[in-house]
Parts: structure tokens; C-alpha cells; sequence
């Protein structure tokens, strides 16, 4: 499927489609059952073509399925105080985890928690998640959520954009989680009469999987639908940003 949207901001990395689905494509890339792993670097390898496949068996992490939708799989685990201050702790099988001095992302095991209550889990209707780049999608899929990296330039013609018909101050919603739990975020705007985009991956311990100057954003499909209908129009065709397109 051809995007106006991403063809006009010339994007380094292919945007992302996130889909809901009852199956899998064979040549998807899924993290075998019960394996460690990283969300994120799994959808930074979509972005360079590959197909990516989730199921409540294989999302790599519990901040992982948190952030894909799989309800909290922080259940059981001291997140609490992996996010703050470390330390000692017993995982759920028995086994004594050493957590060192914690990530700091909190000062304490109490904030952390502030933060964990106000996340928007949810179980999401499908067996699977399927993240592929969104021109392999064919017509008759449509996405949940468009998933995409950009720099400074590329991330304020896109909150432009989403203003161009609404009119709209507070075009994107910039919350705090792991660098892949902006799709949660994103699930929940989705729900809302007039979608945010979410602007993400502030996660310092997953920064270094993406350049310096890139953060993501994730698009409600509907509000992406949007963004593409006024394109034509606004100020795509302007010499202020042609001026910009220069230094990309």
C-alpha cells in the first residue's frame, strides 16, 4: 500500500503497519516461546523490511507484552523496583535476581508504581500481533496503528499535518514507558473521538537500538486516514518546507 504521508517526508526507515490477526505469514520473524528478547529492536528490524509476528507466547520481555497488549505481564515480577533502586529479588520460579542498582527511571518502588497504575492495559482481541513495513500490506488488511521513526524536521511536519483539518493545539501525546509501549498508548487514543499521535522511544536503555536524532511515532490508522486526505493541499507544496527537504 502506497503512502502520500511517508513519501513526502522522504523516511529513512519504512514506516511500520500493526495489525490484528488470527494467523501468521510464514516468513515471519517471532521470538520462539519463553525467550528472552526486545520488542523494540524487533520493530526496528521491521522498518528494514522484515515481517514481525507476536502471540501471548513470545513477547520478549513483560514490559514487552505490556506494551504489545497482552495484558499485565508485569504480574509477578519486581518491576517496581527494577525501574527505581534494584537490589535482591525472587523471581516467580524461585530463582534470586540481582538487579544491581536498578534502572533509576524512578525514584523509588513507590513512584514506579504511581506510574504502572496509570498505565492502559488491555487484552487485545487477536491471537497474534503482526507488524510488517506498511507498503507489504495489500488492500484488504488494515492496521490498528502506523509505527513510525523520524527526526526534528519529520516529526513537526507530522504534528503540522494532524492539526491541518482539526484545527487541533494538542496533536500528540508524549507519555513516559519502554521504548515499544508507545503502541499501548496508542491503543487507548484510538478510543478516543479524535486520536493523538503518541510520540515515543524515550527509553534511555533502549536508545542506542536507533540514531540519536530519531524518536518514534505512533498513529491511530484512523487519524493516519486523515492526515493523508489533506496532504495535497497544505503546506507540503510550501518553499518553507522544500527549504527543510534540502537538509534531510
Amino acid at each position: 500500500m502506497v503512502s502520500k504521508l511517508t513519501e513526502k517526508l522522504k523516511l529513512k526507515y519504512s514506516p511500520l503497519a500493526i495489525l490484528l490477526s488470527e494467523g501468521k505469514p510464514a516468513n515471519a520473524l517471532q521470538f520462539k516461546g519463553g525467550n528472552r528478547g526486545c520488542v523494540a529492536a524487533m520493530l526496528v528490524a521491521a522498518t528494514k523490511g522484515r515481517t514481525v509476528a507476536f502471540d501471548k507466547t513470545s513477547f520478549g520481555c513483560p514490559g514487552g507484552g505490556v506494551g504489545l497488549g497482552f495484558g499485565n505481564t508485569y504480574v509477578g515480577m519486581p518491576i517496581d523496583r527494577l525501574l527505581s533502586t534494584g537490589g535482591q529479588a525472587q523471581l516467580p520460579g524461585g530463582q534470586t535476581f540481582d538487579m544491581g542498582i536498578g534502572e533509576r527511571f524512578f525514584e523509588s518502588p513507590e513512584v514506579t508504581c504511581k506510574w504502572m497504575n496509570a498505565l492502559p492495559f488491555r487484552e487485545i482481541p487477536s491471537k497474534y500481533i503482526i507488524v510488517k513495513p506498511f507498503n507489504q500490506m495489500t488492500e484488504k488488511e488494515v492496521p490498528v496503528l502506523v509505527w513510525l521513526l523520524a527526526n526534528a524536521d519529520q516529526l513537526s511536519a507530522l504534528v503540522t499535518q494532524i492539526g491541518y483539518r482539526r484545527g487541533s493545539v494538542e496533536n500528540i501525546f508524549a507519555p513516559w514507558g519502554a521504548a515499544c509501549q508507545s503502541i499501548l498508548f496508542a491503543y487507548a487514543e484510538c478510543e478516543r473521538e479524535q486520536p493523538r499521535a503518541v510520540l515515543g522511544f524515550f527509553d534511555i536503555s533502549q536508545r542506542h537500538s536507533i540514531e540519536k536524532d530519531v524518536l518514534s511515532l505512533t498513529i491511530p490508522y484512523k487519524l493516519f486516514q486523515e492526515m493523508e486526505a489533506g496532504i495535497d493541499e497544505s503546506f507540503f507544496k510550501t518553499e518553507a518546507w522544500q527549504k527543510l527537504q534540502e537538509r534531510q
